[in-house]
C-alpha cells in the first residue's frame, strides 16, 4: 500500500493521506471534521451565489424501474418520467424532487442545533430491566413531560440483526420506499409524498449500497459527529444536491433472535412480546396488527427520515436501535400536542390544503406521516422540543400524543411496536373522538378494551399478589374512572333517547365490536340499529336528521351484559379516589355538552344516575328485553358529574345537526388514494367532501359489521334481507389483514368473529374465560 501525503490542516498539525493503492483519502479524526466542515461552508456559499435549481441526471431506462441512475452524491435519483407520473412525482406540473427555496424556513443559521436541550436518558439496572411496562409506569411522570425518553439496555444482543436477518430468515427481502430530500411550501401545488420505489433488496444489498453512498459522500466507512451530521441533514434538506434517498420503513418482521443463547432476546424486551405483557393493554385484542402489537423493522441509509407525526390512537411507542449508524430524534410532550399542531397550521401548512377548520384540520394532514419541517420554528413559538441521539442497544419511547421526527445518520436497523397501558384511556378516547370527527377507521376498539380491563380488574378484586393482575393501582385508579365516565354517558343517553321516544324498541346483542355507519366510531355498548340492521349508528348522533332507506324506526341494541357492567361501574364510584378522578376525566370532555345539544329539552328533566330507564313502547315496537334497561330500582340519587358544561380545549363537540346525514353515501368508503404512494396506516388526507367513493359496495372493513348484523337479523326473523354481495363475498378480509394497496387497515379489528367474554370466576388463581361466537 502506498501512501502519498495529500494535504496539511493549517493551524491542527494533523496530516491527510492519500492511499493510492486503494484510491481512499485516510483522515485523521480533528482533520477529517475541518476538512468536510470546509466542504460544507463552500456549498453553502455555492448555493447562494448560484440560484438555479440542481440538475439532476435523467436516465431512461427500458426495464420501467421507479429509481433511475446516480446522483452526484452516489445517491439514486427516482427520474422515470412515466413512473412519476403515474406515482404522482409531478404534481400539478411541479416536480416533487426539486429544491426550490421555501422562504418560511430559514436555515441559513443553524446554531439552534447546539442549543436544543436533550431528553432524559435512564440506565435501568437488570433487575429494574426485568419488566418493560412496569419499568416505564416508573418512569412515565418525568419522562412524558419530554415526549420521548432514551433507555440503555442492560442486556447484550449475542446474536447480531444481520446474522438474524440474513441466517434465520434467508427468505427476508424487503422494497424501500423513495424520499425527496427538500422542504415544501406545503400548499395545494407543492406537497411533499413518500413513493414506493419499486426496488428489492436483502438486508446485505441494502447494506452495501447505503455505505456506498455515505463512503462516496464522507470519503469515510466510520461514523461522524452527531452534531455535525445534524446540520449537514438541515442543510441538505434545504438546498443540497441529494435528490432522494431509500428508506425500507414498516417492514413486516422483527431482528430480535429466537436463540436461546441471545440474552436480550429472551428478556421482556424483546420488542415481539411486548404487546402480550401482563400489564399491556393490547393483550385484550385477539388478532394482530402489523406495527401495533406486532413490531415492523426500519431500515435506513445517510438521511432517510421519519417526518413528524404522532402514534396512532394516541398509543406509546417503543423503538430499538439493533445497529449501524446513530439517529437523532425530535421529540415534543403530548402536554404540548395542542401548541404544535396550531404552528403547523399557521407557519407550515397553507390554508388551501388543510381538510378542516379548527385544530383538526392540521391534524388531518399530519396523519399523513410525511411533513417535515426544522424543529426550532417550534421553539420559536415557545413550543417545547427535545433531542435524543440514538445509538445501537438503545431503546426510545415515545409517550402518548407525542409528536416526533427524526433522521438517520447512515446505514442502520431498528425496530419499534406500540403498546398501550391503563393511563392511556383518556388520551385514547381523545385520538377516537378526532378520527370519528374527519371519519377515519379506528385501528383499535377503545371502547371493547375498556370495557374488558374493566371488568377483569373487578374480577380480580384485592388479589394483589396475582400474577395475572393486569396494572397498577395508579393505572387502575385511570381505568375505573375511564369507565364509569363511559357507562354514565351511556345510561344517560338511553335515558333520553327513551323520554324522546325515538326508539320503538330495544334489543340485546352479544356480537363484538362494529363500526358507526356515519362516524366510524367504534360501539361495543350499545348503539342504534334501522329497521334492516345495515346501518348502526352511534348514540352521538341526531337520529332525526338520518336519511336512512329504510325509514325511521330505530331499535336500541345494548350489549347482553349490561346490567353487569353497570353493576361493576356502581361499585367503583363507591371509592373517593375514583370519584375525583371521574371529575378530573370530566372537566376535559364534552359528553355533557354534547347531550344537552342532541336532546336539549332533557336538560329540564329531572336524572338520577342509574335510575331505572322506562321503555315506551308502540304498536311498531320491535323486540324489547326485559330487565337490560332496569338496572335498580333503589339506586342512589346523584346529581350528574358533568355539571359544570365545560368545553375541553383538547375535543371538538361531536354532534351532528347542520344537515340531514345521507347514511347511504356515509357508509362507503372510498380510500381514493394510489397503492404506489406510501401512507402509513391512514387513509387520504383528501377532504371528507372530495372523497368519491368508487363502488356502492362497502369497504371491507365495514361489511364485517354489517356480516355480524345480518347474522343477527337471520336469527331473529329465520330469513336475510342482506344484499346478494353481502352473502356471497367470503373474501371480505385478506389473511394478513392487508388491503389490496398493501398498507396496513383497520380490518384486523373484525376478522375473527369470536371474541373474549369474561365472566371473572377465579378458578385456582387464574380467570376463566369463555369465548363466544
Amino acid at each position: 500500500m502506498i501512501l502519498v501525503k495529500y494535504e496539511k490542516t493549517e493551524g491542527s498539525g494533523d496530516e491527510i493521506w492519500n492511499d493510492m493503492g486503494e484510491g481512499r483519502i485516510c483522515f485523521s479524526r480533528e482533520a477529517k471534521l475541518e476538512f468536510l466542515k470546509h466542504k460544507r461552508l463552500q456549498r453553502i456559499k455555492a448555493g447562494t451565489l448560484n440560484d438555479s435549481a440542481p440538475v439532476m441526471n435523467i436516465t431512461t431506462r427500458s426495464s420501467g424501474d421507479s429509481l433511475r441512475g446516480s446522483a452526484p452524491c452516489g445517491v439514486r435519483s427516482f427520474r422515470n418520467p412515466d413512473i412519476s407520473t403515474r406515482s404522482g412525482c409531478v404534481i400539478n406540473g411541479r416536480d416533487t424532487m426539486s429544491k426550490p427555496k421555501v422562504e418560511k424556513f430559514d436555515t441559513t443559521d443553524l446554531d439552534w442545533t447546539d442549543k436544543m436541550p436533550e431528553c432524559p436518558v435512564y440506565y435501568p439496572s437488570k433487575e429494574e430491566f426485568d419488566d418493560p411496562l412496569a419499568y416505564l409506569q416508573k418512569i412515565a411522570p418525568e419522562a412524558s413531560q419530554y415526549g420521548i425518553c432514551k433507555i440503555v439496555s442492560p442486556l447484550n444482543a449475542s446474536v447480531p440483526a444481520g446474522m438474524v436477518l440474513m441466517k434465520e430468515k434467508p427468505s427476508f427481502r424487503f422494497t424501500t420506499r423513495v424520499q425527496p430530500l427538500r422542504l415544501a411550501e406545503w400548499n395545494s401545488d407543492d406537497k411533499v409524498t413518500f413513493f414506493l420505489s419499486g426496488r428489492n433488496y436483502t438486508f446485505r444489498e441494502y447494506e452495501k449500497m447505503a455505505n456506498k453512498v455515505f463512503a462516496r459522500r464522507y470519503y469515510s466507512s466510520g461514523s461522524l459527529p452527531a452534531t455535525y451530521m445534524e446540520k449537514e441533514f438541515w442543510n441538505e434538506i434545504a438546498s443540497g444536491n441529494t435528490e432522494s434517498v431509500e428508506y425500507a420503513c414498516d417492514v413486516d418482521g422483527s431482528a430480535f433472535s429466537s436463540s436461546p443463547i441471545d440474552e436480550l432476546g429472551n428478556s421482556k424486551w424483546n420488542l415481539k412480546k411486548v404487546a402480550r405483557l401482563s400489564r399491556s393493554i393490547l393483550r385484550l385484542l385477539e388478532t394482530t396488527i402489523p406495527g401495533v402489537t406486532e413490531p415492523m423493522l426500519y431500515i435506513g441509509m445517510l438521511f432517510s427520515m421519519f417526518a413528524w407525526h404522532v402514534e396512532d390512537h394516541y398509543l406509546y411507542s417503543i423503538n430499538y436501535h439493533h445497529c449501524g449508524a446513530e439517529k437523532t430524534w425530535y421529540g415534543v410532550p403530548g402536554h404540548a400536542a395542542l401548541d404544535f399542531e396550531k404552528v403547523v397550521r399557521e407557519k407550515v401548512y397553507n390554508h388551501d390544503i388543510l381538510s378542516t377548520e379548527g385544530e383538526d384540520g392540521a391534524f388531518d394532514v399530519l396523519l399523513g406521516k410525511t411533513t417535515i419541517f426544522p424543529p426550532n420554528i417550534l421553539s420559536q413559538h415557545g413550543v417545547p422540543v427535545y433531542k435524543a441521539v440514538q445509538k445501537p442497544g438503545e431503546y426510545v419511547v415515545t409517550f402518548p400524543r407525542a409528536y416526533h421526527a427524526g433522521f438517520s445518520h447512515g446505514f442502520n436497523c431498528g425496530e419499534a411496536v406500540n403498546f398501550a397501558i391503563g393511563d392511556w384511556f383518556p388520551l385514547g378516547s381523545i385520538a377516537t373522538r378526532r378520527y370519528a370527527l374527519l371519519n377515519r377507521t379506528p385501528l383499535i376498539p377503545h371502547e371493547e378494551l375498556l370495557c374488558k380491563e374493566a371488568m377483569l380488574i373487578s374480577s380480580v378484586g384485592d388479589y394483589e399478589d396475582l400474577e395475572c393482575r393486569s396494572v397498577d393501582n395508579a393505572s387502575r385508579l385511570t381505568i375505573k374512572a375511564s369507565f364509569v365516565n363511559l357507562i354514565r354517558f351511556q345510561h344517560r343517553a338511553r335515558w333520553c333517547l327513551m323520554r324522546s321516544r325515538e326508539c320503538v324498541g330495544v334489543s340485546e346483542h352479544s356480537h363484538a365490536t362494529i363500526l358507526c355507519s356515519v362516524c366510524k366510531r367504534d360501539c361495543y355498548v350499545a348503539y342504534i340499529n334501522c329497521n334492516c340492521y345495515l346501518h348502526p349508528v352511534c348514540l352521538r348522533h341526531e337520529f332525526k336528521s338520518l336519511n336512512l332507506p329504510c325509514g325511521t324506526n330505530f331499535t336500541l341494541s345494548v350489549r347482553d351484559e349490561l346490567f353487569d357492567m353497570e353493576t361493576v361501574s356502581k361499585t367503583f364510584e363507591e371509592d373517593k379516589d375514583v370519584i375525583d378522578e371521574v371529575k378530573h376525566q370530566s372537566r376535559n370532555g364534552d359528553d355533557s355538552i354534547l347531550l344537552s345539544k342532541l336532546y336539549p329539552l332533557a336538560e329540564y328533566d329531572e336524572y338520577n344516575l342509574y335510575c331505572k330507564i322506562e321503555l315506551h313502547q308502540d304498536r311498531n315496537s320491535k323486540q324489547s328485553v326485559s330487565g337490560i334497561m332496569d338496572v335498580d330500582d333503589t339506586c342512589s340519587v346523584h346529581n350528574h358529574i358533568h355539571g359544570d358544561n365545560s368545553s375541553s380545549e383538547d375535543i371538538t363537540t361531536e354532534t351532528h345537526k347542520a344537515s340531514p346525514i345521507d347514511v347511504k353515501s356515509t357508509c362507503h368508503y372510498s380510500d381514493d388514494s394510489d397503492s404506489e404512494i406510501f401512507r402509513v396506516k391512514r387513509r387520504s388526507s383528501l377532504k371528507p367532501q372530495l372523497r368519491k367513493p368508487t363502488s356502492s359496495v362497502p369497504s371491507k372493513f365495514e361489511r364485517q359489521g354489517l356480516k355480524r348484523l345480518k347474522k343477527v337479523q337471520t336469527e331473529r326473523s329465520g330469513h336475510s334481507s342482506a344484499p346478494e354481495w353481502l352473502i356471497n363475498d367470503k373474501n371480505y378480509v385478506s389473511k394478513d389483514g392487508f388491503g389490496e394497496d398493501g398498507i396496513k387497515k383497520g380490518t384486523a379489528l373484525e376478522r375473527n368473529p369470536k371474541r373474549l367474554k369474561v365472566k371473572g370466576n377465579l378458578i385456582n388463581g387464574s380467570f376463566e374465560c369463555k369465548q363466544i361466537s
